[in-house]
């Protein structure tokens, strides 16, 4: 019974307490009522933390869209990790266009000029979808984690803190408010026992009335001091809350610090990738002409400018081939020398491998495809593609 009683008691309390803070609150919004404001100092961390919120957020967000542009699978990756399950293992673009690539240049022929060159590139894909792969764990566990714990961890308490502060301020203010009428109340009543009626009884009901707001009066005071010391108190709490910000920051610095670092390994390797593949595919037959067998190398775009003198020092030796040079090249009687353009893989052992910038001889034979020619190496010798070299004079 008395367990009973006391949770009803607290329940009443809890009830008068949520009642006089919505008064409060109101009154205020309506401007019947005084607002205590907090120190500028104060505002400016509640601000600051209000804005870190906000934009981390948004950063965060965007990141993951950046990184899984895909919305279903970010939902699903969602569920996955609120379920506190691993996701299962997902093939990405560039490595499922590289296996489409490989698949049809095995289809079409290794020994063929476009299905060596689909093999290459798928390969060179495959590798582009692995460093995504990397790319996206290495930012998750660098970048997205750490904003991600600020968001559900640290803000949250903030947040909190914040709102029990301000319960504790609407308090305080209900408590000036019942003081500041308990103070005029009295102040009323005096004014009327200066009157000082006739009649006994009407004096002994004033001083009696004269008591009560008295005493109602200290309670109000005693009440206020003590929101008052909350309130305080809480700000405290909340202030060095707040400061910690600062730190947060310089936290996410660094986390930002190892995501930039990340893309940067990512896009060098990437580009790494592509360059590579560049040179080995030099300038394999895009189209192809009975008459004369002439062939365009791709040619590196002005954007490539941004990339730095070194990268344009590597790709100096993609140039448009000469179709008077192939022709000279197919046409020439007996071995001439030749400076190689590009790095060659053989295909199979009847053709052979080529280092960039290295002088092999080279000869035709009757019969042989178009594209191709005899090179020799010291003991070695094997068929080369006609667009990988350059006739020496």
């Amino acid at each position: 019974m008395n367990i009973m009683d006391f949770n009803v008691k607290k329940l009443a309390a809890d009830a008068g307490t949520f009642l006089s803070r919505a008064v409060q609150f109101t009154e205020e919004k309506l401007g019947q009522a005084e607002k205590t404001e907090l120190d500028a100092h104060l505002e400016n961390l509640l601000s600051k933390a209000e804005c870190t919120k906000i934009w981390t957020e948004k950063i965060m967000k965007q990141t993951e869209v950046l990184l899984q542009p895909n919305p279903n699978a970010r939902i699903e990756e969602f569920v996955y990790e609120k379920l506190d399950r691993k996701a299962p293992s997902r093939i990405n673009n560039p490595e499922l266009l590289g296996q489409y690539m490989i698949d049809a240049g095995t289809e079409f022929g290794p020994g063929t000029a476009y299905g060596n060159a689909l093999i290459k590139c798928g390969e060179t894909q495959k590798r582009i979808g692995t460093a995504d792969r990397e790319l996206i764990q290495t930012s998750a566990l660098n970048f997205l984690t750490p904003l991600r714990n600020f968001i559900e961890g640290d803000y949250k308490t903030i947040a909190k803190e914040r709102k029990l502060l301000q319960n504790k301020r609407l308090d305080l203010d209900a408590a000036k408010t019942r003081l500041k009428k308990a103070k005029a109340a009295e102040t009323r009543a005096s004014q009327l026992n200066s009157a000082r009626l006739e009649g006994d009884n009407n004096m002994v009901n004033f001083s009696y009335m004269l008591n009560f707001l008295h005493v109602k009066w200290l309670k109000s005071e005693q009440e206020l001091r003590i929101t008052q010391s909350e309130f305080d108190r809480q700000a405290e709490i909340t202030r060095l809350l707040l400061e910690g910000i600062s730190s947060t920051h310089a936290h996410h610095l660094r986390c930002l610090n190892d995501f930039v670092e990340a893309q940067m390994t990512y896009y060098a390797q990437c580009y790494q990738y592509m360059l590579d593949l560049q040179k080995q595919l030099g300038s394999f037959p895009s189209s192809y002409c009975n008459n004369n067998q002439t062939s365009v190398a791709p040619v590196p775009s002005a954007s490539s400018n941004v990339i730095g003198s070194s990268a344009l020092t590597s790709t100096s030796g993609l140039v448009i081939a000469s179709p008077t040079n192939l022709i000279d090249l197919k046409e020439c009687s007996g071995s001439r020398k030749a400076r190689v353009l590009y790095d060659y893989d053989a295909a199979n052992s009847s053709e052979l491998s080529l280092l960039a910038d290295e002088v092999i001889t080279v000869f035709s034979v009757v019969g042989m495809d178009s594209d191709w020619l005899m090179g020799e190496r010291g003991n070695q010798k094997g068929r080369v593609p006609i667009t990988y070299l350059e006739l020496l004079n």
